[in-house]
């Protein structure tokens, strides 16, 4: 079979499995193995088992439940709210105002979950209320917070980055420092944007707020202390050589725990919600 026929079969079998419904990692082992079977002399089998044994078999990939349990820690804990008010003060006299909690919230949160899906969650569940009940414009609020979700993807220490390096046999600790110079470029455009709208609709934002002294704005920065000790745990270690991703990991869900403990927001019972599946939705 040439080779122009080769791929002309193996896109049909592509669009023919999609046709079907199957999701598209799944119809690209079908490719694959077709492609195989029609063109090496190979035991596709044999292949196939090998390669998927060995792209799983890989240890920094154990990083990825660690930090997916950071993040539904910290979702469950008061981190949101003390981030919510020990930014606000910092933001409430900047054009669009307490717009850009989104913005940075989420670019700390993400720096703390490595998960965008939790980010999202965790910064919106507190912000979002707040800034309607105080006359924020809705779609700004909401396309805030989720253009800001996406810096899990990028903001170490990122659950793609853990993935693409294992996959790819690259250096995790150097993709990590990698994505920080463009993520906080990627916040401070945020923000840039933010102030230019809020310049160019002035009728669309609610009364700035009054100024706070400086005393409550020391207090309210405060309140980002736990966030900023758990960046530096995380991030910290593996910058300074003391831990891979894996057990930088591991660092952090221990972190988590003791802040989420000593701020009252989580309990035992808590704690065990955060380890379990998430209810399926009913039929």
């Amino acid at each position: 079979m040439d080779i122009l026929t080769l791929s002309l079969v193996l896109v049909g079998v592509l669009f023919f499995c999609l046709a079907l419904g199957l999701w598209v990692g799944f119809s690209l082992i079908v490719v694959g193995l077709a492609g195989m079977v029609l063109a090496t002399p190979a035991p596709a089998g044999a292949v196939f088992a090998t390669k998927a044994w060995a792209a799983l078999n890989i240890w920094d990939l154990t990083a990825l439940p660690m930090f997916i349990w950071m993040g539904e820690i910290l979702f469950r804990s008061r981190l949101s709210s003390d981030m919510f008010r020990g930014l606000s003060p910092f933001t409430r006299r900047l054009p669009g105002g307490l717009l850009h909690v989104n913005i940075l919230g989420c670019a700390l949160f993400a720096a703390v979950s490595g998960s965008s899906a939790a980010t999202t969650a965790t910064v919106g569940r507190m912000s979002l209320p707040e800034l309607r009940a105080r006359g924020y414009d809705d779609r700004m609020a909401i396309g805030t917070l989720a253009g800001s979700g996406t810096f899990g993807f990028l903001i170490p220490p990122s659950i793609i980055l853990i993935v693409y390096g294992a996959a790819t046999e690259q250096s995790i600790a150097r993709l990590f420092l990698a994505g920080v110079l463009p993520g906080l470029m990627l916040a401070a455009m945020f923000s840039g944007y933010t102030m230019l709208w809020a310049w160019k609709n002035h009728d669309r934002m609610p009364p700035p707020d009054p100024p706070l002294p400086f005393a409550d704005k020391l207090r309210a920065a405060a309140l980002l202390l736990p966030t900023v000790l758990l960046i530096v745990a995380v991030i910290g270690s593996i910058y300074a050589g003391l831990a891979s991703p894996t057990e930088a990991a591991v660092v952090g869900v221990i972190g988590a725990l003791l802040i989420s403990g000593v701020s009252g927001g989580i309990d035992r019972a808590g704690a065990g919600r955060a380890c379990a599946a998430p209810p399926r939705p009913p039929a």
